[in-house]
């Protein structure tokens, strides 16, 4: 078999990583520290309870921001006694508690929602909100949209979960603002008969909401609790080991995810009467062709067994 033909983009240092971390991240607070103010002043002027609602979400969206920039300073510590592996869980867990928080906004905007469709059925009338709620409603997807594309775009490139989710919270303020967007816009143009539309639009983006919260959070659980690779990660690395010329076998392959980094163990037999020199270069150049694969951080722990004659099928 054949080692597989997919090469890895050229890794990016340590430094450029968290500079570019920081540097996206104070966008995202500075749009979202503005985005908030002018939401909470459309609330308030144009009588809407759901941008103001809104704005809490843009609030949630600064503590994001924060845990992010937090962590991520954590995470870039290098090596030392009591962190032999380095600190890249910290990001991981700045992922997890992103996702966490996304799931309490989710849950508190479809609780919102719901109580507010219970009161107009019991008879009473939402307030109409007035045009200024619909301009900071537009203005809110567009800014958030563009925030979330340019995040997702860069936390991909540098392999960051954090950035990644915190990506995922600006698209899930843009989902909620669509949802405001539609329940002012239906009051004002359709009157208050229909400022139902708000609550039940917020209801549904939740949804939405909820399901982002547990795409981010998922992985990040399974990294924290020692999950393996992915199968095609997987499947990768056994294409590799068994490619590598004279390694017999192999088994007890462990795979697990630290922060952007890989970890890779594994057992490799290799025939009993070679020279322990030429061992070592068989388990370096297999420690090299996965490094090229995975990236030069890969933290590689390769065992040496023998290979006997009678062990040949």
């Amino acid at each position: 078999m054949t080692t597989s033909k997919t090469t890895a983009a050229p890794e990016p240092s340590e430094k450029l990583r968290e500079r570019t971390i920081y540097k996206v991240t104070i966008v995202g607070t500075i749009v979202n520290i503005a985005l908030a103010v002018l939401k909470f002043v459309a609330g308030i002027l144009g009588r809407s309870s759901a941008m103001i609602a809104d704005a809490c979400h843009s609030l949630s969206d600064l503590i994001s921001d924060l845990a992010v920039l937090i962590f991520v300073k954590i995470a870039s510590k290098p090596v030392d006694n009591n962190h032999p592996y380095g600190h890249a869980k910290y990001e991981t867990l700045a992922s997890a508690l992103i996702g966490l928080l996304l799931f309490v906004v989710g849950v508190g905007i479809a609780i919102d929602g719901i109580s507010k469709i219970i009161s107009v059925i019991k008879g009473e009338t939402l307030a109409s909100p007035g045009v200024i709620a619909l301009v900071a409603a537009v203005v809110s997807i567009a800014s958030k949209e563009w925030l979330f594309q340019y995040t997702v775009r860069n936390g991909k490139r540098i392999d960051s979960g954090a950035l990644v989710a915190n990506a995922w919270h600006h698209r899930s303020d843009a989902m909620t603002s669509i949802a405001t967007l539609i329940g002012v816009g239906g009051a004002i143009l359709l009157g208050n008969k229909f400022a139902i539309l708000d609550p039940i639009a917020a209801v549904i983006v939740s949804g939405f909401v909820i399901k982002a919260a547990f795409d981010i959070t998922k992985p990040a659980i399974e990294e924290l609790t020692e999950a393996s690779l992915s199968p095609a990660e997987v499947a990768e690395i056994e294409d590799i080991i068994r490619s590598t010329p004279d390694v017999k076998d192999y088994h007890r392959l462990r795979t697990r995810k630290i922060g952007s980094h890989r970890a890779i163990e594994s057992h490799i037999k290799l025939s009993a009467d070679m020279t322990l020199e030429r061992a070592h270069s068989i388990a370096s150049e297999l420690e090299r062709r996965l490094r090229e694969r995975f990236g030069s951080d890969t933290l590689i722990s390769i065992h040496m067994e023998p290979f006997h004659r009678s062990e040949q099928a």
